[in-house]
């Protein structure tokens, strides 16, 4: 039997070992309280250390979706700026190339945003003289409900009984609560700026994790390696294949439809076509919820220009384009990276969206790719 003198510590700081002959009782009293000092003391740091972990946690919970954001664009783009900063020259790289994609990663944001504020604001004004003169002379009848194939009689009753009467059109608007109005404008207007603040916030992170890349994943695949050993290096780059999947699927995929989809709005005549292929663009970034964007399109074309067969060419091509990006293309691109199945992507995407907003789009299927590699890990047979 081999004891350990306590006065002689090895360099892990446990005593060093010694024979049977030179132990006795109280030695090994001594080595087993030396044994429980230590290993209070390693729960003690633990517990200290997940205290403050939950403190910092806490202490930024307001922006932990900017930060989370900001590793999305930052694992999404790092290929590309991976490939930019080898072909780079000199030592501007470390500061100007960082600087270069986070503002042309700000832009792609900043811009369809821009442009919905300008068409915003003219359509605001446009709206104003509408009713100032539906006060004067009311809402005439629209030249399209005369070509509805059923419901004409009732839509025009309906229409010359509220709408059609100057009188009628100041007493409808007159009973909107201007105050409520205003209030509602003003908590809009905060949460515009809120949202301006995280969104910065979330860029300002992007240009760090691009800056300081590489000591950011030598630093990672540190702790992961210490803590959870060459699988929580597996979990880790399963997720970061699931959020470039997800930004192939997700994101490119939907830029492609809003273009197809704003050729079509330009060749059926639809107003602001660009605008509006951008707003298909965004809600095709969801699967299934183009169709909203598209339907708006057609009933918008409908209500302006009365040409129904365009209306109609507009939804058709629009669930065509639908099926293939939803059922064939988004699927190949998401579940390819991770031989993640259809009905796990679908679920990660819809189940993410749900719980965690626009954000689940990405966090939706990295984690049901670590669920189905753990899965796939527990359930492989072993003889």
């Amino acid at each position: 039997m081999r004891m350990t003198d306590p006065h002689n510590a090895d360099q892990d700081g446990f005593p060093a070992p010694m024979t049977g002959r030179e132990a006795d009782p109280s030695t090994m009293r001594t080595f087993r309280s030396f044994r429980e000092t230590q290993r209070t003391q390693r729960i003690a740091r633990a517990v200290l250390a997940l205290f403050f972990v939950l403190l910092g946690l806490y202490t930024v919970r307001g922006f932990l979706p900017s930060l989370i954001w900001g590793c999305v664009f930052a694992i999404a783009s790092w290929p590309l700026y991976a490939r930019a900063r080898r072909r780079w020259n000199g030592r501007a790289h470390k500061t100007l190339l960082p600087l270069l994609f986070t503002l042309a990663i700000a832009f792609i944001f900043i811009g369809p945003l821009a442009l919905f504020g300008l068409e915003a604001g003219r359509e605001a004004e446009g709206m104003l003289r509408f009713l100032n003169e539906a006060r004067h002379s009311g809402i005439p009848l629209p030249e399209w409900i005369s070509h509805l194939p059923y419901g004409q009689q009732a839509i025009t009753a309906w229409w010359n009984e509220h709408l059609k009467n100057p009188a009628d059109v100041s007493a409808l608007l007159g009973s909107m609560n201007i105050g409520q109005s205003v209030k509602v404008t003003q908590q809009l207007g905060s949460q515009v700026l809120h949202r301006v603040l995280l969104f910065a916030f979330a860029i300002l992170t992007l240009f760090f994790l691009l800056k300081d890349g590489d000591s950011v994943i030598r630093q990672s695949l540190n702790v992961s390696r210490r803590a959870f050993g060459k699988r929580g290096e597996r979990i880790a780059l399963q997720m970061i294949a699931s959020v470039h999947g997800s930004v192939s699927g997700l994101v490119l995929v939907g830029i492609g439809e809003g273009m197809l989809m704003a050729v079509a709005y330009l060749v059926a005549g639809a107003p602001h076509p660009f605008l509006f292929g951008v707003v298909t663009a965004i809600a095709a970034m969801i699967p299934f919820c183009a169709f909203i964007a598209i339907s708006a399109v057609a009933l918008m074309l409908l209500i302006k220009t009365g040409t129904l067969f365009g209306a109609m060419a507009i939804i058709v091509l629009g669930m065509a384009v639908i099926f293939l990006a939803d059922h064939l293309v988004r699927p190949a691109l998401i579940g390819g990276s991770t031989q993640l199945p259809f009905l796990w992507v679908l679920a990660g995407i819809l189940g993410g969206a749900e719980s965690w907003s626009l954000l689940g789009l990405f966090m939706g299927p990295a984690i049901m790719a670590v669920l189905h590699m753990l899965w796939l890990n527990w359930s492989r047979a072993r003889y």
